[in-house]
């Protein structure tokens, strides 16, 4: 199948969709080539004014985190240590990195749109060993701060921890702590999840954003437990 290229005035159309389905079934080069002028318009250049739009609603939530052109991923695949060769993802993403993430490792912000599976998530996946330390020990030390960010009622009804959990308690920190479940968690993830409409929609951006306020309890004590600024 080809598509025709398309105008990105007006934000994302049902296409996004199609497109990122027939990636997926002709995940070659050459089909990629002959359909990349519709990439542009389809998905990149909606893409990238999206997040131009929302950069100052990120802004409003935290200064410290970065909406700008450098935070969509490519389209291209790293496929140098992987078993699977196929050249390209078969979602779009962009992901809103905290200012200070040159200098350390910091929580941010991200937004995956695939077919049937969009979401805004939030925090660390794969934290360093410090920075894992400083997030359990921070849990440990303000246990109803965790606590309440994880009962207010905008993260419990919308917002679900994700990530993989050590099979057995941390070494020195206690097995019988009353939240040891969260000691054992290895990712530090929350999503917001969101519907293909929510892409489709004129304000967007703005959906969004309120995905992000939601998770910024969560992104907040992540920093502060990491030691940089929300």
């Amino acid at each position: 199948m080809g598509f025709k290229a398309r105008s990105s005035a007006g934000g994302f159309d049902s296409s996004v969709f199609g497109f990122l389905i027939e990636l997926s079934q002709h995940n070659d080069r050459e089909w990629f080539r002959d359909n990349e002028g519709f990439y542009q318009s389809a998905l990149k250049e909606p893409l990238l004014a999206m997040i131009d739009e929302f950069a100052p609603k990120l802004a409003a939530i935290s200064p410290h985190f970065r909406a700008d052109a450098r935070s969509m991923f490519r389209i291209h695949r790293d496929v140098r240590f992987s078993k699977d060769k196929s050249p390209y993802k078969t979602h779009a993403a962009a992901q809103f990195r905290h200012k200070a993430g040159k200098d350390a490792h910091a929580p941010g912000f991200y937004l995956h749109i695939e077919p049937g599976s969009v979401f805004v998530g939030a925090g660390l996946w794969r934290p360093d060993a410090d920075c894992l330390l400083r997030i359990r020990r921070r849990i440990v030390d303000k246990p109803k701060e965790w606590q309440a960010l994880l009962a207010a009622a905008d993260f419990r009804d919308h917002c679900q921890l994700r990530g993989d959990s050590l099979a057995r308690p941390p070494r020195d920190f206690d097995p019988e702590h009353p939240l040891i479940d969260d000691l054992k968690r290895k990712d530090f993830i929350a999503l917001v999840e969101l519907d293909d409409s929510d892409v489709l929609a004129a304000d967007f951006a703005d959906r969004v954003a309120v995905a992000c306020r939601r998770l910024a309890g969560f992104c907040q004590f992540l920093c502060r437990a990491v030691g940089v600024p929300f």
